[in-house]
């Protein structure tokens, strides 16, 4: 079969596995992570409310990475942003196991999109600031900030201060803080937007290991299609204006992936179907406010 025609019945097969996310079954396992039915709104001074989310509904398994991808103006930031606890939603809510987020959550390690570093602090004293502030002693807090050096690939920079590092190596350290104080759900936003493209690349594999490694459960939101189709179990898309849930798309590409799985037929299926779903929206909203 050719390459063409392998890319063609791939798309036809991922297109017709594509479901809504209320069709979609999660068996007996109970998700680590479970948005449930979060609606928000922008209060405004003299025009009514302004939906920017309607209804999300997503559940993240034990080990599993998925990532969350839409057009401008779907409610990414703003969803992330109830996950954080740092705002409320007007209705529906967040669970971590069995217990509501209603504010900033210990459970939840985040990875914002600048790797807010502390620049006078060593790239230990950094990974082990989360601990010292809850209690930990010098000593556990550095050796657990060393194991998590040594696990995102940066043994021998502990001593170094965060002006030495490339914008790669400061993104993993900025990884491993979180990943030290052990939470149940990694949640990260646009990790490597601040990246130039060939380092973005390199990163996504060495994220890959990193989190196979810890065993992470993980949500990220990204813009990058490609991005979430390499590094997710699943890819949920997001409708804009306001921002629901148009498909959920399982990836079946098997792991450890390499950057090389990205130059076969079934990725660029995935990445295809996912775009036009996307391009769809754009379309359709387009001829709304026209």
């Amino acid at each position: 079969m050719s390459s063409v025609r392998k890319a063609t019945v791939a798309t036809e097969e991922i297109g017709a596995a594509m479901t809504t996310a209320t069709e979609r079954s999660v068996g007996r396992i109970r998700p680590v992570l479970a948005i449930e039915d979060v609606s928000h709104s922008f209060k405004r001074k003299h025009a009514d409310p302004l939906p920017v989310l309607q209804q999300i509904r997503v559940q993240v398994m034990p080990g599993e990475v998925v990532a969350l991808v839409g057009p401008s103006g779907c409610g990414k930031t703003t969803l992330f942003r109830i996950l954080a606890g740092l705002i409320s939603p007007d209705q529906g809510g967040v669970l971590v196991g069995n217990k509501e987020v209603r504010g900033p959550d210990a459970e939840l390690g985040f990875v914002f999109q600048n790797d807010r570093l502390m620049p006078w602090k060593t790239v230990r004293q950094n990974v082990a600031f989360g601990l010292r502030a809850r209690g930990v002693s010098k000593g556990s807090a550095h050796a657990k900030a060393d194991e998590m050096i040594e696990l995102v690939g940066l043994r021998g920079f502990g001593d170094s201060l965060p002006h030495q590092l490339s914008g790669g190596m400061r993104q993993r350290v900025n990884i491993a803080r979180s990943l030290a104080l052990e939470p149940k759900v990694l949640l990260m936003d646009e990790p490597f937007s601040a990246l130039d493209a060939q380092t973005r690349e390199i990163m996504q594999e060495e994220l890959m290991s990193i989190w196979q490694r810890a065993g992470s459960t993980v949500l990220f939101i990204t813009h990058q299609i490609d991005e979430a189709v390499f590094l997710a179990d699943k890819v949920v898309v997001m409708r804009a204006r306001p921002g629901r849930i148009a498909t959920s798309l399982d990836i079946d590409l098997p792991r450890p992936r390499t950057l090389d799985v990205k130059r076969g037929p079934i990725f660029t299926s995935y990445v295809d179907v996912i775009w036009g779903e996307i391009e769809t929206q754009v379309r359709e909203s387009a001829r709304l406010e026209g």
